[in-house]
């Protein structure tokens, strides 16, 4: 057991200092990012090591492993694309997604997927490259489908449960063959709608969970029952199952958003994807308000494939308003 992070700390209730949704649709976006950054240099790192760097709890985006201060990865650069997609085309259109996915991978990001990448690089259409690739490796339940879903969450959650859930099984299902890592991207989406609106999303895992597919409730339940800690998990945290739960994990047993990233960082592992996915809850229950200025200040998302475009954390502030205020769109019967 990694000994700091005690399995009996119990849970706590979240402060949530309530801004209104609009600062909490803008905290799901810019926390994601943040937290995308405030992981990235612990990669692959053991557990303790954000701890052991930041003892007083103060941490920074500090930059290292090769990412500079500040610098988003591939799990910030792809959920902008998404949404950027999402606004530009005025709803899903999942071959433009796919498209603008392929620009970015042949633009050399310094940090891209393996299952990512074989699936984009692959030459083979839009709506067959991820599902030729789980038939030949059987294997595609990896977490890079939640690493960029806070943009689509943001997007879909106006559309309520069944909409957004639909809409995230096939956003994962580009890049991703397996149904585990749709039902949890899809998790995902439902929880951080239900927290833009005010509500608690650890109250509503048991709804979500009643709209994941049959062969896969059990296994979804067990990681994100209130009992579990990332030291349960059966899978390194670069896999969907424990990746979600460890973020749902530092949500329960933390009180605010600052508290909830350095849970998820100090556990090790795939520290930005698990710090990206843990950013978009707690930014969608926390708000914008509560990512500290002194991260906001330096974030930044570079988009290879688009010459020296960098973002901002104003940029994804107009992004995250832009995906919030978009027309209803209705979901066609193809995307359930």
């Amino acid at each position: 057991m990694n000994p700091r992070v005690p399995r009996d700390r119990a849970p706590v209730p979240p402060v949530r200092p309530d801004g209104g949704r609009r600062d909490r649709v803008r905290g799901a976006v810019v926390g994601s990012a943040a937290g995308d950054a405030l992981g990235a240099p612990f990669e692959f790192g053991p557990p303790g090591a954000f701890s052991a760097r930041f003892p007083d709890g103060v941490g920074t985006l500090c930059g290292g492993g090769g990412w500079d201060p500040g610098e988003a990865t591939d799990d910030t650069q792809m959920a902008v694309l998404v949404g950027q997609s999402l606004v530009e085309c005025g709803g899903l259109e999942l071959p433009d997604v796919f498209a603008r996915f392929r620009r970015w991978a042949a633009g050399d990001p310094k940090d891209i997927g393996l299952q990512t990448e074989d699936v984009l690089t692959s030459g083979e259409p839009w709506d067959l490259a991820a599902a030729l690739h789980f038939q030949v490796n059987a294997r595609a339940a990896g977490n890079g489908s939640l690493m960029r879903a806070s943009t689509s969450a943001v997007y879909f959650a106006r559309r309520g449960r069944a909409a957004t859930m639909a809409a995230a099984r096939r956003l994962a299902a580009l890049t991703h063959g397996d149904r585990a890592a749709w039902e949890g991207t899809a998790v995902l989406h439902e929880l951080v709608r239900v927290a833009l609106g005010g509500a608690d999303p650890l109250a509503a895992v048991e709804a979500a969970l009643a709209e994941v597919h049959p062969d896969h409730r059990a296994r979804w339940a067990d990681v994100l029952a209130p009992g579990w800690h990332p030291d349960d998990a059966t899978e390194f945290n670069g896999a969907v199952w424990p990746c979600l739960g460890t973020a749902l994990w530092a949500l329960r047993t933390t009180t605010g958003f600052e508290g909830a990233l350095a849970a998820a960082v100090d556990v090790g592992g795939d520290t930005d994807t698990v710090a990206a996915v843990t950013g978009t809850l707690a930014g969608a229950v926390h708000g914008l308000g509560a990512v500290p200025e002194r991260w906001t200040r330096t974030l930044h998302v570079p988009l290879p494939g688009h010459g020296d475009r960098v973002l901002r954390t104003a940029d994804l502030v107009a992004l995250a308003d832009r995906l919030d205020e978009s027309a209803e769109i209705p979901i066609p019967d193809t995307y359930t």
